[in-house]
């Protein structure tokens, strides 16, 4: 309990006689005591409560009081001195009858005021007679302490903690704290901020993440001054949450590199968890000091191309932010090197088969193999400076070591590639063309040993040579030495070598009398040889297909052999003006004169020329028009000769960039319309599908009333020198192609494309005309077709994969045919009903093509 001490004065001659009677009010609650003397001490007070005390003096008669002198105040859990001082207090009375009493009334009216001067209400005498005469002076200075301290802050808590935002609570256990307010002091270092609050709770915000502050409450009477004892409680705030938080590989390394920057506030390091379904670490980071600073952070080693989970947490002395999630992947680098080498053997005196398994892909998808060849008897080392050694190189003797062949793993997995235990199969010596890698003829009697190297990210130059130092590469051991057999045609020639000595005489005289006949004749004609063929009935077409497939397809290598000839004593001069070589997309693909394509003239002789060739179909001998895909220079013209030549229909089995090349440029708008010389070209729908989309286009020509549609049909996975996925695929695609074109105009061909117009070009046009062969004849003459594409445009079905896979494709045709009894042209017509929504009438657009 609290307890006041109150003292007073009385200057009155008969204040020796006089009691004092002491009332004490609170509120409703009055109490009286008794002092015989100037002073008391009032017990039994509550703490932090307003009292008024009264002080009146009673005569010796103990009834008659004089007036009371009042003060009021709050009382302190700590005794409280309260001092009333009269001070010069002095009274002059001069009075004929009656005692004298004096009331005094002195009303604290301001909380704030140290001292005050109170002018004192001063009642005179009562029933004084008439010419009673009296003087009073009154002076007094009353000196009034501060309120009393209120009850201490309790049971201060911490309610939430945030990056920039804390929330507090707390008790006090008294009746007397509804009229308490509450200062909250919050410091840290050099910051000293003051809340205050009406209520037990708080919320403190715009501090500093990671930072440690005091918190400091006090109850504060209700003079807004007195404080009682303060309770205090320390505490970091959270750090701040990482911004901008993302990952990147490290080329060729297993580690990974994190980026973030500098969250705002303080920080002690940052901690890094790395994690997947199997495995689980965590690293830290050291602590930043400048806001938004990029930071980076190089991991541990990992494991090569794999994904992560990385989390980043803010660290502030014990506490860390809520983490930030990304997913990474780690680089891929150079495969495993595998320990098994490839199998070689023999196949002819100028050629061999090299067997491989795939190479392991937990370093990265393998992209690529390579065939390297070597004459070396011992060792295999530094193959990888070896990798842009071509077979010409190799003729010229600068190297032993060369690449024979380049193929794509989608590649690797067609039929023609494969053996019956899952292994790859290369045919090195066959002639063809990967890339800038000839795969020439080998040397009889010569020995050969050869390594794969398996690619994970195979880099070329501009001109298609590998660059071994960018690419990610590994390399099998090298096989076996294998010794090629002699050429039967020696040993022939050996044999029959006196019957020709015998002949050579008649034929002496025969070619002197023939070179007389035809040295003054020159023959300017040009006409196509007589068409070749090999024509085989649909029924015998199974085996015959076995017999050329065996021993790694080494008769249909046979028959594609005897095609290279076809058509290559055509001349071209149209193509090799110095003026129109610049139209050309590739050099070694130009168009022959007796069938190309020749647009109207503008303004000089070549500008009738394009890369493009009628070809013949199974009906027409100008069905199609096989082009290569459109320079930047030539688009114009490509849309000159389709408007010229009537075309409804385009085929385009390229995508325009293909291994970070470009294979055919853009030639089409995409949402605006778009002037191409005087044809305006306008985008009206496009169907996007898996494996092809289909596009339709309006075409105009300036200063005329006519226009015509034209629906693109662009087959999108076809690789570049290689072959579909599955037969399927390209012949459910010709079906679709072959149903629309036949609503065109009669004299509409049909324009097809690919990037030089040959290989994957030739390959669509003759599986058109075998489908249709074989429905109207029940024959198959797959040789003959391409031998006549040949004589009309160069290197029509450029590649042997690419005749394989006509051959197959004649294949899966019969077989479907046979187990479905159907007939196969017609079997997709309700899944491409969709598509067809446009027929044009006999009248339509403009005719003025060619048709034979």
């Amino acid at each position: 309990m609290t307890y006041i001490s109150l003292t007073w004065e009385v200057n009155d001659t008969a204040s020796n006689s006089y009691t004092y009677r002491i009332e004490v009010v609170n509120g409703t609650s009055i109490r009286n005591l008794t002092s015989t003397v100037t002073t008391t001490n009032i017990t039994e007070l509550m703490p932090g409560t307003f009292y008024n005390f009264t002080v009146i003096a009673v005569v010796n008669d103990d009834e008659t009081e004089g007036e009371g002198l009042s003060i009021g105040l709050y009382t302190s859990k700590s005794q409280f001195l309260a001092a009333l001082f009269l001070v010069a207090c002095n009274f002059f009375v001069h009075l004929r009858a009656l005692p004298t009493y004096v009331r005094i009334i002195i009303q604290y009216y301001s909380m704030s005021a140290a001292w005050l001067q109170i002018m004192f209400v001063l009642y005179g005498i009562r029933k004084c007679g008439c010419g009673s005469s009296f003087f009073i002076s009154l002076s007094c200075q009353i000196v009034v302490l501060p309120f009393t301290e209120p009850s201490p802050v309790q049971d201060l808590k911490v309610e939430y903690v945030g990056a920039e935002k804390v929330s507090l609570t707390w008790a006090v256990n008294t009746t007397a704290s509804s009229s308490y307010t509450y200062r909250i002091e919050v410091v840290s270092g050099t910051f000293d901020k003051n809340l205050t609050s009406t209520v037990t709770t708080t919320k403190i915000t715009e501090l500093f993440p990671g930072t440690m502050y005091n918190f400091t409450v006090f109850a504060v009477a209700a003079d807004g001054q007195t404080e009682g004892e303060a309770m205090s409680i320390s505490l970091y705030t959270i750090p701040a949450v990482v911004n901008s938080f993302h990952c990147e590989p490290v080329a060729k390394q297993s580690s990974l590199m994190l980026k973030w920057e500098c969250p705002s506030g303080n920080n002690s390091g940052f901690k890094i968890k790395i994690f997947n379904d199997t495995w689980e670490k965590e690293e830290w980071a050291p602590s930043c000091m400048r806001e938004g600073s990029e930071e980076t952070f190089r991991t541990l080693s990992l494991d090569y191309f794999r994904t992560y989970v990385v989390t980043i947490a803010t660290l502030s002395n014990s506490s860390e932010s809520r983490p930030v999630q990304q997913m990474c992947n780690t680089s891929i680098t150079d495969p495993p090197a595998p320990s098994k080498a490839p199998l070689v053997k023999a196949v002819s005196h100028s050629s061999l088969s090299v067997e491989f398994s795939d190479f392991e892909s937990v370093n990265g998808p393998l992209k690529a193999y390579a065939v390297m060849i070597t004459t070396e008897e011992q060792g295999c080392g530094s193959l990888k400076s070896k990798l842009n050694n071509t077979y010409k190189d190799f003729k010229k003797r600068t190297t032993v070591t060369y690449v024979t062949y380049v193929i794509d793993t989608e590649q690797a997995k067609s039929p023609s590639f494969r053996s019956q235990n899952g292994t790859n199969i290369i045919n090195v010596g066959k002639g063809n063309t990967m890339y800038a890698y000839e795969n020439g003829p080998l040397i009889p009697l010569h020995s050969y040993r050869a390594s794969i190297a398996g690619f994970t990210n195979i880099t070329f130059t501009m001109a298609d040579i590998i660059v071994g130092e960018d690419s990610y590469v590994s390399f099998s051991p090298c096989s076996e030495a294998v010794l090629l057999p002699q050429d039967p045609g020696v040993i022939a020639g050996a044999v029959i070598g006196c019957l020709l000595a015998i002949l050579a005489v008649v034929s002496i005289g025969g070619f002197i009398f023939w070179r007389r006949r035809r040295k003054d004749k020159r023959n300017t004609e040009v006409s196509f040889s007589p068409i070749k063929s090999k024509i085989i009935k649909v029924e015998n077409f199974e085996s015959y297909f076995k017999k050329q497939q065996a021993d790694s397809n080494c008769g249909f290598a046979e028959e594609y052999e005897e095609l290279k000839s076809a058509g290559v004593h055509q001349p071209k001069f149209a193509a090799e003006l110095a003026e129109n070589r610049g139209k050309n997309r590739y050099n070694n693909v130009l168009p022959y004169d007796i069938s190309r394509v020749k647009l109207s003239d503008q303004n000089s002789a070549t500008d009738d020329y394009i890369n493009a060739n009628y070809m013949p179909g199974y009906n027409s001998k100008k069905a199609f028009i096989a082009a290569q895909g459109p320079l930047p220079s030539t688009i114009e013209d490509f849309w000159r000769m389709i408007w010229e030549k009537n075309i409804y229909s385009i085929v385009m089995l390229t995508k325009c960039v293909e291994q970070a090349r470009t294979k055919c440029e853009q030639y089409w708008p995409d949402k605006q319309s778009k002037s191409y010389g005087d044809i305006t070209v306008t985008m009206v729908s496009e169907v996007v599908l898996p494996e092809w989309t289909i596009r339709d286009f309006t075409v105009e020509k300036s200063n005329t009333p006519e226009s015509h549609m034209v629906r693109q049909f662009h087959f999108t996975s076809w690789p570049d020198h290689g072959v579909p996925e599955t037969t399927d695929l390209l012949i459910n695609f010709r079906h679709l192609v072959h149903e629309y074109s036949s609503q065109n105009p009669i004299d509409s061909p049909t324009l097809v494309h690919c990037s030089a117009g040959v290989g994957r070009t030739g390959t669509f046009i003759a599986i058109d005309r075998l489908i249709q062969q074989i429905e109207m004849e029940n024959t198959v003459d797959v040789y003959g077709v391409v031998y006549d594409l040949r004589m009309h445009r160069p290197l029509m079905v450029q590649t042997e994969d690419q005749y394989v896979f006509l051959n197959q494709c004649v294949m899966d045709i019969i077989k479907s045919q046979k187990d479905k009894k159907t007939d196969l042209i017609y079997q997709n017509m309700t899944a491409m009903a969709i598509y067809e929504n446009f027929t044009p009438g006999p009248g339509f657009g403009k005719a003025n093509g060619y048709h034979a």
